[in-house]
């Protein structure tokens, strides 16, 4: 860090005016937080354009019948499998690297890459990487995960990824239930994929996210068991989940190689002295419970602290289940969070997840449930200097018009972006589509769109709708203290996102010539 004060870091961000939200400097051109972003619609459950920030526009870097310049039996293209299955590109990374080597020997493949994991099932999801520097289609997209002698990659579901400055691995994560986890790949070429079943745990890991001293945030996104919406009507549709995910931190013994093992942590939260956990035996009182309804009630905080439930010097090394372990620790459960940022500038101590809850509006149109995360909800921790400890409280608790958050990023330090991933269900049941929408962390601005994304003509004629996914803004340094979480990493930074099912195209957010 020579050369860089906090002076420095200053000036590298603009200020719009009286009463606007702060930016990067190179976001800055026009200060789209103080716009009003209205979710205009030529018809029906569709909206005329994708953005209303004048100044900003989506640039398309891949869509998913590109080509790859690797591509294997199965694996042609950049979103599709041979046989015409659609891989679903879905979380974004980007990274700076110093020449990482491809398949084709002695060509230059720069140094600005995009890397994304394809959700996909039958044993055929892989990862792919983008080369933002290179022109020629051939050598634009590179496979990295081709399948094996049998014809598989025995991955699915590849969802979260994060780049581990201290073992310089690419890590993604697999969202299959109690048969995901943890993929790690070397950065550098050739690629070695290896999974980490008896260090991470099985589970249906989305988030992923090291902090500055090498532990790593994992989060889990696995549905719970469905309950009548009225406790009190077993005719009453069945549709509310009772939360049945945790919120993970693995602590390794050895930060630069994973395979030395390590605990496996999950957060635990207490109401009242007494921990929420999760009751197998009563799926109803879990989903109705008075504390689900204190933890969601906005104003308040509750202390927290980390349990450890598997810890590889007393437990081994074999494939376990995380979620179970979770559950015997006493964890407490959540209504499928499915990511999680560092607050820039909080010091790695500071953290918010979204659970996406029920998205289901037969369940999110009930008070109760609505009042206890139904339609999705946005939390922060902030620990304490030992990063042991801290207080949980709710930053955004979702409603009809804001819900089903999926994806976090921050585009400042005090502007956090989340993505919608309501699903079809949902945008019938409302006659909504999904938006990006940007919160202020202190809670001095109101809520505003980014995105209104509308449906591409492929997803029309499947019946289906788009999902934005991806989210993810950063100046790809593969510095530990310059990574997503420090002020630092905002400095010239890029954003990405892929309107995912359809077409599966990968956009750049950049300024309007």
């Amino acid at each position: 860090m020579k050369g860089v004060t906090p002076a420095c870091i200053a000036r590298s961000y603009l200020e719009c005016g009286p009463g606007s939200w702060r930016l990067p400097y190179v976001w800055a051109k026009r200060h789209w937080a103080d716009q009003e972003f209205c979710s205009i619609r030529e018809s029906p459950r569709r909206y005329t354009r994708h953005s209303d920030l004048s100044w900003l526009k989506l640039k398309t870097l891949e869509v998913g019948t590109d080509p790859i310049e690797n591509p294997s039996a199965k694996i042609v293209q950049f979103g599709l499998l041979a046989d015409g299955t659609r891989t679903e590109p879905d979380q974004n990374l980007y990274l700076v690297l110093d020449h990482p080597g491809g398949p084709t020997a002695g060509y230059n493949y720069g140094r600005h890459f995009l890397f994304q994991g394809h959700e996909n099932g039958g044993d055929l999801a892989y990862v792919t990487r983008i080369h933002l520097d290179v022109k020629d289609p051939a050598h634009r997209v590179t496979l990295l995960t081709p399948e094996g002698a049998d014809g598989f990659t025995h991955f699915n579901s590849i969802d979260g990824s994060t780049y581990d400055p201290f073992t310089k691995t690419l890590l993604f994560t697999q969202e299959n239930g109690s048969a995901g986890g943890v993929i790690q790949i070397r950065s550098t070429w050739p690629p070695v994929a290896t999974t980490l079943d008896g260090i991470f745990g099985k589970a249906g890991y989305e988030g992923v996210h090291p902090d500055d001293r090498g532990s790593i945030l994992l989060i889990e996104d696995t549905g719970g068991v469905l309950v009548n919406v009225n406790p009190a009507d077993s005719t009453s549709p069945k549709t509310a989940k009772q939360p049945n995910s945790f919120v993970y931190r693995f602590w390794p013994y050895n930060v630069t190689d994973l395979s030395k093992g390590g605990k496996l942590q999950a957060l635990q939260v207490s109401i009242d002295h007494q921990p929420v956990i999760f009751n197998a035996g009563d799926s109803v009182g879990d989903t109705f419970s008075l504390q689900q309804l204190q933890l969601h009630t906005p104003g308040t905080s509750y202390p927290v602290r980390w349990v450890t439930i598997h810890d590889t010097a007393v437990d081994g090394t074999d494939s376990f289940d995380a979620n179970a372990a979770a559950k015997a620790a006493g964890a407490t459960p959540f209504k499928r969070p499915e990511n999680m940022a560092f607050l820039p500038g909080g010091e790695f101590r500071t953290f918010f997840f979204c659970p996406t809850g029920d998205t289901d509006a037969t369940a999110g149109n009930v008070a109760e449930l609505a009042a206890r995360g139904s339609w999705g909800s946005i939390f922060r921790v902030d620990l304490r200097a030992s990063r042991n400890t801290g207080r949980i409280s709710i930053l955004v608790l979702g409603d009809a018009d804001h819900a089903s958050f999926d994806n976090l990023t921050f585009a400042n330090s005090n502007t956090l972006l989340p993505t919608e991933d309501r699903g079809d269900l949902l945008h019938g049941q409302l006659n909504k589509l999904d938006s990006v929408w940007a919160f202020s962390v202190n809670g001095k601005k109101s809520a505003k769109r980014f995105i209104a994304l509308g449906r591409d003509a492929t997803s029309v004629a499947a019946g289906e709708d788009n999902e934005p996914t991806g989210l993810h803004v950063s100046n790809g340094s593969p510095l530990f203290f310059a990574q997503p979480g420090s002020p630092l990493n905002l400095i010239g930074a890029r954003g990405f996102v892929t309107r995912q099912h359809g077409d599966n195209v990968v956009w750049e957010v950049v300024p309007r010539d």
